[in-house]
């Protein structure tokens, strides 16, 4: 299964005490596939250096980068699906050109994906997707 992560999921996903951290642990153990773009890792870098520094947060992405499923996305045309928040964009295009089954966030400006046909994108809620996880993993 390949998935892009919203930030705020990524952001929940790394705490080893948090309900999340079975998507950051699929990803290390290659259950799971992740797409990033230049953009998509600047945010990630961005807010975990924030809020764990800037050292552990170039050890996390290290560590991300240099795995074999995660998939670094070339994103050739942007969608601008998202209107309620421009900068979303970034995540809806990664997903797209990366043929992602699920756009895991938390986020409620995602919820106009829903509404919309074509290019279809399966948005999902973290917790949804733990619930996922755990079936697929059963």
């Amino acid at each position: 299964m390949t998935v892009v992560l919203d930030t705020n999921v990524l952001l929940v996903s790394l705490p080893s005490r948090s309900p999340f951290h079975v998507i950051y642990r699929a990803i290390i153990d290659r259950r799971l596939s992740i797409c990033v773009t230049n953009e998509t890792l600047s945010e990630y870098e961005e807010q975990i250096s924030s809020r764990i520094g800037i050292h552990r947060s170039e050890v996390q992405l290290r560590e991300l980068l240099n795995l074999p499923n995660v998939l670094l996305i070339d994103v050739y045309y942007n969608w601008q699906l998202i209107e309620a928040d421009k900068d979303d964009n970034k995540f809806v295009d990664c997903a797209i050109a990366g043929g992602a089954d699920y756009l895991v966030t938390n986020d409620r400006h995602y919820d106009i994906l829903k509404t919309i046909d074509f290019p279809k994108i399966a948005v999902i809620k973290a917790e949804e997707f733990v619930r996922l996880l755990s079936e697929n993993s059963e």
